[in-house]
Order: C-alpha cells, then structure tokens, then sequence
C-alpha cells in the first residue's frame, strides 16, 4: 500500500529547498536528455547509414571489369576484361553462390537516355536486367518485374520507377500496358517499382528503366558485353568466402594473371556492412559514456544534497527516532526522497528528449525529397525509454543510500542537542 503521508513530507521537504532541489534536479534532468537525443541521433545516422546502403542485399557481391596489369600467356598488359553472359552462368556453378544478375546500362553507368510518351519526355536510366536481380536489390512491385518468358522471347517490355511515371504519367492513369519508347525503340510498361532506397541514390533508383537483358543486347545495343555481375551468396556463407573464387573463375576465363590486381574490379556489400556495424557499435558506446558520466554527475549531486538535507534535519531524524522511527524507517525515508528527486528529473528529461526528437523528426519529414539525406529521422524505442527511466530510479536510490545510513546512525541524544 502506498503511504501517501511519506510523499507528501517529500513534496513539502522540496519545496522548502526549492532552488537547491531544482539545481539538484537539473544534473539529472541534463544527464537524462542528453542520452535520450544523443540515443535517438545515434539510431537516425545509423539508419540513415543502412538506407544509403541502398537496399542491397548485404550478402552481395558486385564483380566488373578492368584492364590488366601485367602480362599473361602471350597476352600484354592495357588489355580489357569484358564480362559475358557466360561469365554470370560460369559463376552461377560456384559453391556457395545463391544468384548471379548480370548487369547492363545503356550509355554506361549514370547515364541517361532520352525516354518519351506522347508530348512528354525527359532522360532516364535504362538497364538492361535478367529476373534474378530482384532478388538482389528488394523492391515494392506493382504489376510485375522481368521474367524469364521475357528473356526467351526477348520481349519489348520495361519496369518503371516511380519519377519515370510522375513524369510520363498523369496522377490517376494507370501505366502498366501503356506504351513509351526508350531511345527511339517502343516498349510496353508491365510493371512499376518504388525504391527503398534514399538520398541521391535513391532518386536516381527511381528514375530507372529496367528492361530484359536479352531484348536490351538486341534492341537497344549491339554490344555482347555487360558492365557488370551481381552475386549473392548462399544464406550463411559469407561473401569474403565466395569473392576469391569468383574472381578467380573469371581471371581463368579471360587469360588474366592470377596476380594482376587491376582486371577484376569488386566491391563487397557485406564488408562495408560490417565496418558500419562496427562503427556504429562505437559510436553507441561513445554516447552511452558521454551521457552515463552526465548522468552520473547528476546523481553524484543527488547524493551530495541528500547529505547536506540530512545533516540540516539532524534535530529532526533525532525527534522521530525519539518517537520510535527505527533506523530502517529513517532509510527508507531519505532513499525515497533521493528515488522521487531523481526519477522526477529524469522523467522530465525523457519527456523533454522524445519531444526534441519528434521535432526533429516532423522538420526531416517536411525536407525536400530526393535529397541527400546522411541521417533518418532520429527516434528512440520504448525498451530503451523504460531501461534509461528504471535506472534513474535505481541511480537516484543508490544515490540517496550513504546518506541514509548515515541519517538511521544518527544518535538521539546528540540529535536532540543539536542546533
């Protein structure tokens, strides 16, 4: 049963020491907002980190190529290395390989190509890709993606992204069937898409075409080539495991010198993951010492002034005891007060810190879209808001412990004497 006698003694004790109470409180109060934002930022750059990640598959590997280096079997050095796509079914064979996408962009990568429908036109990407790049780059479709019907029968149909259909598109027409022609050469909209991905990438994701390989290698462009492999490895592998040997099947078959460096370009998503995770482990421990020793600081005041409240109520604690308070009693008493101070402050600083972030988060949600973005919009989870307010509570009882040992020691006789 709560004793409403002993929290309204506590108000009144605080309100007798009004301007020490709320100097008391500020540490904590302090301590408590700076982790709740510093939490919140932390989570917002580390999803912000992920996003610019772009939606890929963090078990995937992306393999183009270069010019040798070195010479090899009769062959000299300055030579390139263009990929096929026997390559991507040679790889396909590879232990531990879950997906080869071989990959194509028209003009070469970023660039645009004229792309009109009716009076409307504008520049855009357009790819030309086989269906299992949807299982390494997730997308929300609507209709369908590229299928291997597709790719047998070279069909003459794309995928459009979101600002390809703002674009070509009025807000209540339906695209999928229409027609648009992608570089002078006509296609049917079978499907749209929307990114996940954000940032300038992420705009650039949604002005994207994506066409059958097949139908891309005939119509749009004569070259045999593509610019580059997307693999993905089996669920539990790990993509430094598969790098090696798909570089190496490729080396072996153009001729390259398994010591030249430069005729195999890669770049592996997993690793960059890893370093991020890494990264974001340190900066969460960094905040977690940055705000625990403000935190601390303000507990150490709570402890200070429980104290110098204890030592200015000698008399008093003297009285009670007269009257029969044990020294548990006395204990219980100054670890309340010291427990109501400092979840109080920390109540406020929780409060004070979600609003801080919500702001924060309606001003990023009001920013012009398609920009750069390094940091989402910073929030903190429940879990965190009741661990971070329970150990306030259990700070604030610690805090107030020696100085109600001392108080449940204090002698009666001297108490009473004292002025």
């Amino acid at each position: 049963m709560i004793d409403l006698d002993r929290f309204q003694e506590i108000g009144q004790t605080m309100r007798r020491n009004a301007l020490r109470t709320a100097l008391t409180a500020v540490g904590v109060f302090w301590g408590v907002f700076l982790l709740v934002v510093m939490v919140g930022f932390g989570n917002g750059l580390e999803e912000g980190a992920r996003k610019s990640m772009g939606g890929w598959a963090t078990s995937s590997l992306y393999v183009w190529g270069g010019r040798t280096s070195v010479p090899y079997r009769g062959s000299t050095p300055g030579r390139f290395v263009r990929l096929t796509l026997e390559d991507a079914e040679s790889v396909a064979t590879l232990d531990g390989v879950r997906v080869v996408a071989p990959r194509v962009s028209l003009g070469g990568r970023r660039a645009t190509q004229p792309v009109t429908r009716g009076t409307k036109s504008d520049n855009f990407e357009i790819m030309g890709d086989t269906p299992q790049y949807l299982t390494v780059e997730p997308m929300k479709i609507e209709g369908r993606f590229i299928n291997h019907l597709d790719m047998k029968q070279r069909r003459k149909v794309c995928v459009i992204g979101e600002r390809v259909r703002e674009v070509l598109f009025e807000e209540d027409e339906e695209p999928i069937g229409e027609q648009i022609n992608l570089a002078g050469v006509d296609f049917i909209v079978v499907g749209t898409f929307q990114t996940e991905q954000s940032g300038d990438r992420g705009a650039r994701h949604a002005a994207t075409i994506y066409t059958p390989l097949t139908t891309f290698q005939k119509a749009l462009s004569s070259s045999p080539y593509v610019h580059y492999l997307a693999v993905l490895s089996e669920p539990g592998v790990r993509v430094s495991r598969i790098e090696e040997a798909v570089i190496d099947q490729l080396k072996s078959r153009h001729r390259v010198s398994p010591k030249d460096k430069e005729a195999i370009g890669s770049f592996n998503a997993d690793e960059k993951f890893q370093k991020l995770v890494a990264l974001f482990k340190g900066i969460k421990v960094l905040i977690a010492l940055v705000a625990g020793a403000t935190l601390l600081a303000g507990l150490v005041g709570v402890s200070n002034i429980m104290m110098v409240s204890v030592r200015e109520r000698t008399r008093e604690i003297g009285i009670r005891k007269a009257m029969g308070a044990t020294p548990s009693t006395v204990l219980g008493q100054v670890v309340l007060e010291a427990v109501v101070l400092a979840s109080a402050a920390g109540y406020l600083g929780l409060v004070a810190g979600v609003g801080v972030l919500e702001l924060m988060g309606i001003a990023m949600a009001g920013a012009p879209s398609g920009k750069a973005s390094l940091i989402a919009p910073p929030s903190i989870g429940l879990t965190t808001a009741i661990v971070a307010a329970l150990a306030v509570a259990l700070g604030g009882g610690l805090a107030g412990l020696f100085p109600a040992m001392n108080a449940a020691r204090i002698n009666v006789v001297a108490a009473l004497r004292d002025e």
